[in-house]
């Protein structure tokens, strides 16, 4: 099965979005990033195996989450 990955990320009129990749909508949109934080990641959670990654207003990457099976590259 493969991952679904939703991205978090500021709008041009300073909303917050949690888009899935692929999308043609955003499945959350909230007015802060708190909020879509926590609605994208429940959608996340209801859909394992899934990965939210969190952007900063610039566009760069804050944080990653996986949710579900997340295999490991390297033994140990």
């Amino acid at each position: 099965m493969k991952r679904k990955v939703y991205h978090i990320t500021k709008t041009i009129d300073g909303d917050w979005k949690g888009k899935l990749v692929g999308a043609a909508r955003a499945s959350v949109s909230a007015e802060t990033k708190a909020e879509a934080v926590d609605r994208t990641v429940e959608i996340a959670r209801q859909a394992k195996p899934a990965q939210v990654v969190i952007h900063k207003e610039t566009g760069g990457i804050q944080s990653e989450r996986t949710y579900g099976s997340d295999p490991r590259r390297f033994p140990g």
